[in-house]
């Protein structure tokens, strides 16, 4: 915080209760987290935080009475706000759960003898899963999260895999947002649990090829798992065996399996830098081989199939290669697709007489077929629209004629596709139904390219209904993530036409920090070029402007986790841009987070953010941008933040500081929310309408700022 931050805050306090005092009484005041002095020094550069105080020193255990009281009076507030609200909420959740088919059912897949699938029951919240013998018979339900979320405020599966021998399935679940798992065993046969129960875990599970042992990764103090166990069946869980222990304490594990399903796959690594050992699944305990060891600013990943491994690594070429090499000798690589400055390549998925390569070419997917004796001859999957998202669906079956793809785009609903590969031919097995009816012929997208203040084209896509005017009078939701290289798709969410039925248009901005456009683009937006990410995202907004599909102030924005983070930087930015802002649990005290190495995350995050305890660049770069170090005294739009009180990502007390300061320093009688989730985590709650009501709050909360409903 500024020095001339920090004077102005008594006086602003003060003018706020004077504020309070004229207001009727009937009228809710908004809570206000009371400054104690706290300051830190680094890098000889003094710090205030008068809000440090809401960060409970017990965490992840949150016990402080104060804290708590703060959070619910801020929970009642937001409550009181929103009563009024109630029939438009209502109306929301009805349109909301009128677009989903409440008794849907999963396209099934075939793994082996049996045919996998999932169904929700109307009403239920959660899915039930079921299969049945390939060759025909009945079905059996072998899993019903419903029965194991009962009495439970919040349930999320995790992982769920059936052992080789089709008899035995581990699955995983979470039942208060803490990401930490608890692993079950069920004998299929018979139904009922095995007394084999693994807690703590974070990772994905992994079966010998004995159908009688696990391979899994435990969750450690700092919810990371830099640990790879082996569990056999009736030993002692606490027992497990290790296989592998992570030394860098900014490295994750994770395990997977191969195409043939002959070699467990041990990956480790941060955002930038990986590595990777083979055991096989036929003895787990084996000495892992390490492919090749780490180097600083690599990444790859590894199949293997009859012995060669194909290597998907960034290497040579900023948008990856293709490389093989033989098990004998797994570090020398040699290329068998070389990078490209066009076609960026995402992903390899090897099957028995072809492998399947999946990449973008200029943003748009592209899926495409390649046959081992002539691996520079792609066959590329031709799709029939000329914007959407596409890629490899569930394909656990490694000798296969077709392949299981999803696709969808802006106004073309989820599709699932075999694709018959010796045929060339797609045929359609399901497209998601919108029961309470949809018309995609009455809705329209555009891809338009701005130019952000540094010459760079930023593509945007948007959807509205046709026939809309964009003469600036109209309103516009503008949507962006923006980090760790994820991209945000063209691709269809019923939530949205919501608001596009009530003349919005709905624009995503494909703005540096994810990989849209190659992995070039996500470098572009971050570390020291972090802030082109927010640059990107207000000069799409302003362009969007110009060119008539909205105007100053009659666009809302939202974002989530970093995409939060995002919300805070633009607010302090360019705030006059926005009618409405909902930032979902945001990640927007930057600064004290990166400087905090016992925080769960923060050692793995520094390759993308800097790390500030050791470098006063890095330091110095992320105060300049932080958006809790940064809010000042200036006119702010109205504003949701979100939070959730186990969330191990992004912590509570990073959007409760944000609106405290605020409330503190902002100029206006905007409206200002806090919504903290007492028993949830980073994903909010769960169970699919729950999902809906806070979705169909938070659509409330825009249309009511901007359109006065």
């Amino acid at each position: 915080m500024s020095s001339c931050a920090a004077f102005l805050l008594p006086a602003v306090l003060v003018m706020m209760s004077a504020v309070q005092a004229q207001q009727p009484m009937s009228s809710p005041q908004p809570p206000v987290a009371g400054l104690r002095p706290f300051s830190f020094t680094q890098h000889g550069i003094t710090v205030e935080d008068p809000w440090h105080w809401l960060r409970d020193p017990s965490y992840p255990k949150v016990q402080d009475r104060e804290i708590l009281s703060y959070l619910k009076a801020e929970n009642r507030f937001f409550e009181a706000h929103m009563k009024g609200r109630k029939p438009l909420v209502d109306t929301l959740f009805e349109e909301l759960k009128g677009r989903i088919q409440e008794d849907d059912s999963s396209v099934p897949v075939k793994d082996g003898a049996w045919l996998y699938w999932s169904t929700f029951v109307k009403g239920s919240q959660y899915r039930r899963h079921f299969r049945k013998p390939a060759a025909g018979g009945e079905g059996q339900l072998i899993l019903d999260q419903n029965e194991l979320a009962r009495g439970k405020d919040y349930f999320q599966l995790g992982d769920l895999v059936i052992s080789p021998d089709a008899k035995l399935m581990a699955y995983a679940y979470d039942d208060d947002g803490s990401e930490r798992f608890e692993v079950h065993f069920r004998d299929l046969e018979t139904g009922r649990d095995l007394p084999d129960v693994i807690t703590g875990t974070l990772s994905s599970l992994v079966w010998s090829a004995d159908s009688r042992g696990l391979v899994f990764g435990y969750a450690n103090d700092n919810w990371r798992t830099d640990n790879i166990h082996y569990h056999r069946l009736g030993d002692d869980p606490k027992k497990a065996r290790l296989l592998y222990k992570e030394p860098d304490i900014g490295f994750s594990c994770d395990v997977d399996l191969s195409a043939q399903e002959d070699w467990i796959i041990i990956g480790t690594g941060d955002q930038v830098t990986s590595e990777v050992r083979l055991v096989p699944s036929a003895d787990p305990a084996a000495e892992p081989i390490l492919v090749s060891p780490r180097k600083a600013g690599r990444e790859y990943d590894v199949d293997v199939r009859d012995g060669v491994l194909y290597i998907h690594t960034n290497d040579e070429h900023v948008n990856f290669r293709i490389a093989t090499a033989g098990i004998a000798k797994p570090g020398e690589w040699r290329t068998l697709i070389a990078g490209s400055d066009h076609h960026y390549l995402t992903d390899i998925g090897l099957f028995r007489d072809f492998f399947v390569t999946e990449g973008r070419v200029d943003g748009l997917d592209q899926v495409e077929i390649r046959r081992y004796d002539a691996p520079l001859q792609p066959e590329r999957i031709r799709f029939p629209e000329a914007s959407y998202t596409a890629g490899l669906g569930p394909n656990p079956e490694y000798d296969v004629k077709k392949l299981r793809l999803d696709y969808e785009s802006m106004v073309t609903p989820a599709t699932d596709y075999d694709y018959h590969v010796d045929e060339r031919r797609l045929e359609t097995l399901k497209v998601q139904q919108i029961p309470s009816g949809y018309d995609a012929t009455q809705y329209e997208t555009e891809r338009v390219l701005i130019t952000a203040r540094d010459g760079v084209k930023v593509p945007v896509s948007i959807l509205m209904k046709k026939g809309f005017r964009k003469d600036g009078g109209q309103p516009l939701h503008l949507y962006a993530y923006g980090a760790y290289g994820h991209a945000t798709p063209p691709d269809f969410h019923a939530d949205r036409l919501s608001l596009v039925d009530r003349g919005f248009a709905y624009a995503i901005a494909h703005i540096r920090g994810g990989d849209d456009l190659g992995y070039q683009w996500y470098l572009d937006g971050k570390l020291m070029k972090r802030t082109n990410t927010f640059n990107d995202f207000v000069d799409a907004a302003r362009a969007l402007c110009e060119l008539g599909y909205t105007s100053k102030g009659r666009i809302s924005a939202s974002g989530g986790s970093a995409g939060g983070e995002l919300m805070g930087a633009v607010v302090n930015q360019a705030p006059e841009l926005f009618g409405a802002v909902v930032a979902h649990v945001a990640f927007v005290d930057v600064l004290n987070t990166m400087l905090d190495k016992e925080l769960p995350l923060t050692p793995g995050e520094w390759p993308e953010w800097g790390n500030p305890i050791t470098d006063k660049a890095a330091f110095e770069f992320i105060r300049s941008y932080s958006p809790y170090d940064n809010v000042r005294a200036q006119a702010y739009p109205p504003m949701l933040f979100t939070a959730g009180l186990n969330d191990p990502r992004v912590t509570y007390w990073e959007p409760a500081k944000m609106v405290a300061k605020l409330r503190a320093l902002k100029t206006d009688k905007n409206l200002l929310l806090l919504k903290t989730n007492m028993g949830a985590g980073h994903g909010g709650k769960s169970g699919r309408y729950e999902h809906l009501h806070e979705a169909a709050e938070e659509m409330a909360f825009i249309l009511w700022q901007m359109q006065g409903l």
